[in-house]
């Protein structure tokens, strides 16, 4: 109940100060286990994101949003615990893969899990080649893989902002969703296979969002 009211009340607030623009929300399935997977321009991208999807959507976020002290620090607290995200504590070499299991165990829920396939922020506004932990997931969790693009949301809160600023012209573009089991060719050695399907998110994200490459 808490969640919904608190995904209630966020939604308000964004819908009023930036009014995103949503399409392709059809192309996220309404249950079962799905992996959205996105560019990532903005720390807020965590907060419009799963506020848009007609789904709780657990994300990985930095173990700090859990630690900080003062009201800042509770309030951050309960609001990344509320909304279910998993901490993970970016120092700890062994934390990559924990964060892995912690998004399978979603996904074996028949769950939906959020994941930005470029590991971090961009810097520059180009896209990234994407890590392979979002395939290794989609082949574990048996998960349809849905690519998504947001648009605008470095203007609400550049990189170095402490807070967000009302900034119209966000958009958020769902892709059509992409099927590990019907699109990669199953005599592809593993390795092979999750760098393929990655490179298919990739390609897919970089059709939505329109973004540089990066070299």
């Amino acid at each position: 109940m808490t969640y919904r009211i608190l995904k209630l009340v966020c939604s308000l607030l964004v819908y009023v100060f930036l009014r995103p623009q949503v399409t392709g929300l059809h192309n996220v399935p309404r249950r079962g286990p799905v992996i959205i997977a996105s560019n990532h321009l903005s720390v807020i991208d965590s907060i419009i994101l799963p506020l848009v999807v007609p789904r709780h959507v657990t994300f990985i976020a930095k173990a700090e949003y859990w630690t900080g002290r003062g009201l800042k620090g509770r309030l951050s607290r309960w609001f990344f615990t509320t909304m279910g995200h998993i901490p993970v504590d970016r120092d700890d070499p062994r934390a990559g893969q924990r964060s892995l299991q912690d998004a399978l165990d979603v996904l074996e829920r028949g769950g939906a899990f959020g994941i930005y396939p470029e590991g971090t922020r961009s810097r520059d506004g180009r896209l990234q080649r994407g890590r392979t932990g979002v395939a290794w997931l989609a082949f574990a969790g048996g998960a349809p893989v849905v690519p998504v693009a947001m648009h605008g949301t470095d203007k609400v809160q550049p990189v170095g902002r402490r807070l967000p600023r009302p900034v119209r012209g966000i958009r958020v573009d769902f892709g059509v969703p992409i099927d590990p089991n019907r699109q990669i060719t199953a005599t592809l050695r593993p390795a092979q296979a999750r760098r393929e399907l990655t490179d298919q998110v990739m390609t897919s994200i970089h059709q939505l969002s329109g973004q540089e490459l990066a070299a």
